[in-house]
């Protein structure tokens, strides 16, 4: 969340329960056989439950994940168990409590420790996704690593991204995936590389003796775009395919409307068919500097 904060959609511009239900069983219908629930933080919707209970009975959906920064997820963990939803990231670019303070502008380390720890505990997969930010949080790189020794878990580092609100020029980053794995490199010389599945963003790896493993994520490098397979829709119905691009359309309207099925697919099998080959050909449409946050589009 950008210090000076973000302005908030009206109700009536976001999808309702039953509208993102609706719209998640077009495309399961399609063909698309995982969704994630993003943010900002998706346990600050009231009624996120519901769906998530609706999108546990939906056949042809193999996996729901959650991307959170588990402030207050936990009130629904026990719940979330009963569902089968177990695949969960951790958004957390700290593990020192008073850099995550610094980081976060807010005081709630040990509910966020507390409750990964008990995500852990209790069986779900947690990946914990922390952010390379140079002269901030890089102290924190190796520390994070602890929970990997001792817990069942993935600390992803991801490269910053130029989504902040445009109150940053990004030309290039001191803290690319490359020197993420030499400054690991320099304390874990003997990590190796973990097979991943296709069209995984991140990049895999483990270090002898330790229960968990870690990964890197290009995210600002951008060299999982040939195999990128990801569809984003916010909640205000803008559809993105890919985080560098501007939304090519939007669904509310369609959604809306009559013949309402059949408009959405419409929308959305255009936006699929014309997305940019890389993150790189997307950006040359994207004219000056970022201006949105990411916490508007979704982590």
């Amino acid at each position: 969340m950008p210090s000076e904060g973000i302005n908030f959609a009206e109700n009536d511009k976001l999808f309702t329960i039953d509208e993102l239900t609706k719209l998640s069983q077009i495309l399961v219908d399609q063909g698309i056989n995982k969704i994630r629930i993003t943010g900002g933080e998706p346990f600050v919707r009231k009624d996120l439950m519901v769906l998530l209970r609706n999108l546990s009975k939906m056949d042809g959906l193999d996996d729901i994940s959650i991307t959170t920064n588990a402030t207050v997820i936990g009130p629904y963990i026990d719940e979330l168990k009963t569902l089968g939803i177990k695949n969960l990231n951790i958004s957390m670019d700290a593990i020192t409590k008073e850099t995550f303070k610094k980081i976060t502008r807010r005081d709630q380390y040990d509910t966020v420790y507390e409750n990964i720890i008990k995500l852990i505990t209790e069986g779900f997969n947690v990946r914990i996704n922390f952010i390379a930010l140079d002269g901030q949080n890089t102290d924190d790189i190796i520390p994070m690593l602890d929970l990997a020794k001792h817990h069942n878990v993935c600390v992803r580092y991801l490269e910053e991204m130029p989504f902040n609100g445009g109150t940053k020029s990004f030309e290039a980053i001191t803290w690319d995936y490359k020197r993420i794995l030499e400054h690991i490199a320099d304390k874990y010389p003997d990590y190796y590389q973990l097979e991943s599945p296709k069209t995984s963003t991140s990049v895999n790896y483990k270090i002898p003796g330790f229960v968990g493993s870690f990964g890197v994520i290009p995210s600002f490098t951008r060299t999982f775009c040939g195999s990128c397979n990801r569809l984003r829709i916010s909640a205000t119905g803008d559809v993105i395919t890919c985080l560098y691009a501007k939304a090519s359309n939007n669904l509310i309207t369609a959604m809306r409307s009559d013949n309402s099925e059949e408009k959405v697919k419409e929308n959305i099998l255009k936006a699929v068919g014309n997305r940019a080959k890389t993150g790189f050909e997307a950006q040359e449409k994207y004219k000056g500097v970022f201006s949105n946050s990411m916490t508007s589009i979704g982590g």
